[in-house]
């Protein structure tokens, strides 16, 4: 939309020390693609072309996840996924649904499956699992994505047998004959998947339609953790690819941080993304140092409360030579890490690199659930960015405690304590992990879900997380900040006084995107939001 155009609200609210560029400000005024500035309606009405007024609404900066994963989210809104099931019946229903649906042998691919709901909480064998579908490989992925069940033709077609060793980083689960149960932990996901590559691949046109969901809720950015092919999701086909085909089309900002296994892979994913639409960009790298909490994989100082283990460490020299060549080719260092081991050793990493002269902002620690008092204290001054997911909170309330005991609890997801620190608090959601929906994740971030209280955040700085902080994660200007883009979104109620269940149901009026409205009717999400007790 070339020219300048004013949007004009009820209110105008930017993320702040006190949440507001003006007491009076109601309107946007935006030449071509980038704000100019926000003010009264009154005196910028007289600079504008076009006006477009929403009466009784609030204009707020575009919402950015600074952690999604956007290829899987589509698989996702595809499905099967497996939310809400309870027993093993109900699960083995959904798949023979599914392969009554689905052409004869295409493998069956279920995403987020939650054992913690069932009566006794495991994955599925693959016996269990040939019960329901034996005809062809079926894989279910545990919604954290680091563990899977599969059945008895994909370990065949895979060659996985009581001879097959664990892979580095990863565990093959076997009954006391050694034989493979099914269960596949981190790497050893890959044993299967990798025999899979793009048998559920997702079509650019579905990832089209799945962003368009996004901008629905109101997310102008993500941060697009993208594959190259191999992972525990490469049924769902070369990440990278798909989002370099649908570039051209996609309505919100990509910015690109690509699981690559080597210099060579991350020099072709930069130079792939340089192609494509200026609505994609290569950002850098991710790696992992841990698995996650609800398959006991994080890797802990001390053991489990409920298990006997202490996780598994992932983090190599490799890992580290592959940061730093992401850092000389210009880009960033996103590396997850969850447990409080995995934390300490990806801080200390990072506090050498800020001492040679990286700056701060281009180093990312990806969850940072489980901190030692030191480390939230090393890693506020240090600077770097803590990209946190309030929607774990939600999900986990009712099994974090006795996974990580009471002590460790007051230190788990401390968002209120890595603020006083003076880290860079970005929010995401991990999807699909959890639910896309921000404002469920600013609401989460205020009220917990009653998980550790004193860790709650004030209004202002929850929904900073998800605006200041996506954008300074994402390396984009302050948002609505006069010259930055014209990333907006107008909602139903200000996010600032609204209670958090009020968050929960905050509609969506309009999105724009770089000062052009983005179609928002053109898809649903896989999923709204999040109760407040999820």
């Amino acid at each position: 939309m070339i020219g300048r155009h004013l949007v004009i609200a009820d209110s105008v609210v930017v993320p702040g020390s006190n949440g507001r560029a003006r007491p009076d400000a109601n309107a946007v005024l935006i030449e071509d693609c980038l704000v100019v500035r926000a003010g009264t309606a009154a005196e910028l009405s007289g600079e504008a072309r076009t006006e477009h007024v929403f009466a009784g609404a609030v204009v707020v900066p575009g919402l950015r996840d600074a952690h999604l994963h956007p290829v899987a989210y589509a698989a996702a809104a595809r499905g099967p996924t497996l939310d809400g099931i309870e027993s093993l019946e109900e699960l083995k229903a959904v798949l023979r649904a599914e392969a009554a649906r689905s052409p004869t042998g295409q493998p069956i691919i279920a995403l987020r499956f939650n054992p913690e709901s069932l009566a006794v909480p495991s994955m599925p064998t693959r016996q269990e699992i040939d019960l329901a579908v034996a005809d062809r490989p079926v894989v279910v992925h545990r919604y954290c994505g680091h563990i899977a069940s599969v059945n008895t033709a994909a370990l065949t077609i895979s060659n996985t047998d009581a001879t097959t060793p664990d892979p580095p980083g990863g565990v093959i689960d076997r009954d006391i004959q050694g034989t493979p149960t099914g269960v596949l932990r981190e790497t050893a996901i890959e044993l299967v998947t990798g025999h899979l590559a793009g048998a559920a691949a997702i079509e650019p046109g579905e990832l089209v339609s799945a962003m368009h969901g996004l901008a629905a809720l109101g997310i102008t950015s993500i941060g697009a953790m993208l594959r190259m092919g191999s992972g525990p999701w490469a049924s769902i086909g070369n990440e990278l690819e798909i989002v370099a085909a649908a570039a051209n089309d996609l309505p919100i900002r990509l910015h690109a941080f690509v699981v690559a296994d080597t210099e060579d892979e991350l020099t072709e994913a930069r130079e792939m993304l340089s192609r494509v639409s200026t609505t994609v960009r290569w950002a850098g790298i991710k790696r992992f140092a841990d698995g996650s909490l609800g398959g006991h994989t994080a890797a802990m100082f001390q053991p489990f409360t409920d298990h006997p283990g202490t996780g598994m460490m992932r983090l190599t020299p490799h890992d580290k030579r592959l940061a730093v060549a992401s850092l000389d080719a210009g880009g960033a260092v996103a590396i997850h890490a969850i447990g409080d081991k995995a934390c300490a050793e990806v801080i200390e990493f990072y506090g050498g690199l800020v001492a040679g002269g990286v700056a701060a902002s281009r180093l990312r620690i990806e969850h940072a659930s489980v901190l030692r008092s030191q480390d939230i204290t090393r890693l506020g001054r240090l600077g770097v960015v803590a990209s946190v997911q309030p929607a774990f909170l939600g999900s986990e309330r009712d099994w974090l405690e006795r996974r990580v005991g009471v002590e460790r609890l007051a230190f788990t997801y401390p968002f209120a304590s890595l603020a006083r620190a003076g880290a860079t608090l970005a929010g995401g959601s991990d999807s699909p992990v959890e639910s896309p929906d921000p404002w469920a994740g600013i609401a989460l971030a205020r009220d917990r879900a009653g998980v550790t209280p004193n860790e709650r955040l004030s209004s202002n700085a929850a929904f900073s997380m998800f605006t200041a902080g996506g954008a300074a994660a994402l390396g984009e200007p302050s948002p609505l900040a006069p010259g930055s883009p014209a990333d907006l979104v107008v909602v139903d109620r200000d996010p600032l006084t609204a209670t958090p269940d009020e968050l929960r149901t905050t509609k969506v009026i309009a999105t724009w995107v770089g000062g052009r409205p983005v179609a928002t009717s053109q898809a649903a999400p896989a999923w709204r939001g999040s109760e407040s007790v999820l």
